[in-house]
Formats: C-alpha cells, structure tokens, sequence
C-alpha cells in the first residue's frame, strides 16, 4: 500500500475561525468542531485539523497542488479578500504570481496565524 498522508494538525491561535477562514478560500466546507479540533476535508485522504496552540508555536508552510479551474477559484477569493499575495517564498508579499518557463502558475498567501499557504498548477518536476 502507498504511503497517504491521513491528516495533520495545524496550530492556531483561533481554530474555528482558521479552520473557517481555510474552507471558505479553499471552496471547501467546515461542519464543526470535533473532539479538540476544527477539522476541515481537503480530499478523500487529508483532513486539516486545526487545533488552538498557545502563541508561542512556529508557522508552517502548506502546498497545495490544484489544476487551473481551482486555481482561478482559488486565487480569486484570496484576491477578493483582499489578502497581500507573493511570487516567491522570499522578498515578501510583492502582489504577483509566479509563471513557469512553460506553463503552470503559482501563488502565496499567508492564513491568519502567519502560515505561508501555496497554490501551485504543476510541480517543478
């Protein structure tokens, strides 16, 4: 059997309202807490379980591979939000995406905790 990453939990200074503010951008649903979590079904194999972390926990970074119609969508309510958007990982929030040579797009945006958020059309193999 291949090796799929079930869940993961994501720190969060306010779980419901990450665990909201993630479904809504993603075009995803919350249905309520569980147990300690605010979980949120990305797919039929990850649920992000976001869970309230004291202020001291480290950011992360999430990559999400998506195809161009999720992307557009995707991209679309973070520009509608308002939220600053990077090319890069580096240099900061410069209001562009990134182009491949070839084709493929890609974007980060930061969630309200300070994680870096990536959405990206291809990977750079």
């Amino acid at each position: 059997m291949a090796i799929t990453l079930n869940h993961t939990i994501v720190p969060a200074h306010d779980k419901v309202a990450s665990a909201r503010f993630f479904a809504q951008l993603f075009g995803l649903r919350y249905t309520g807490e569980v147990g300690p979590f605010a979980p949120v079904r990305v797919n039929d194999s990850l649920t992000l379980d976001f869970g309230d972390g004291d202020d001291g926990f480290e950011v992360h970074h999430y990559a999400f591979l998506v195809d161009d119609a999720e992307f557009d969508a995707i991209f679309g309510r973070v520009r509608a939000a308002g939220l600053p958007f990077a090319s890069g990982p580096h240099g900061g929030f410069d209001n562009r995406i990134s182009h491949y040579g070839q084709g493929g797009r890609r974007v980060y945006f930061a969630d309200p905790n300070g994680h870096f958020l990536e959405l990206m059309t291809r990977t750079d193999e």
